[in-house]
């Protein structure tokens, strides 16, 4: 089992490039990590570190290929408060759902009882053209939780 399991939700592919980018960094800080684009409740372990990363899609949904994920967790209600989880949204501050995936993923984790590590990270595209950038200065300071928790 991986020390973090990231979590990527994408329509367009920026959520799945940024989690890549977060698992080197990782990875160069010792930890093992494995990156899961668009994982299923019965491919995770309900403990450990998670780190979901996901854009926004529509009207601030979750992007489809992470939807089944956060339906399951709703609907099945599993017990979550052994894991702990970093939380990263990509949208753009154009539209008044700005990151609502990461929002709802957020409030879902943290109704089953999962923890988060602290604060979530909002990307907006429009101001950051290389959301990896924005992202790997975010990672350096979550990582130091990680470590003094």
């Amino acid at each position: 089992m991986p020390d973090i399991t990231l979590i990527s939700g994408s329509t367009l592919g920026s959520a799945e490039y940024v989690a890549e980018h977060l698992e080197e960094k990782l990875t160069e800080a010792g930890f093992t990590a494995e990156v899961l684009h668009g994982a299923e409740l019965d491919e995770l372990t309900p403990e450990g570190i998670w780190l979901i990363v996901t854009s926004t899609h529509g009207a601030g949904e979750i992007p489809d290929n992470l939807q089944p994920l956060f339906e399951q967790i709703e609907q099945q209600k599993p017990d979550l408060t052994q894991v702990r989880f970093g939380a990263v949204g990509l949208g753009s501050k154009e539209y008044d759902t700005f990151c609502g995936g990461i929002k709802t993923a957020d409030r879902i984790l943290q109704d089953r009882g999962a923890k988060r590590i602290g604060d979530r990270l909002e990307i907006d595209v429009t101001e950051h053209e290389i959301p990896e950038d924005s992202a790997g200065v975010w990672i350096e300071s979550w990582i130091n939780l990680i470590k003094n928790d």
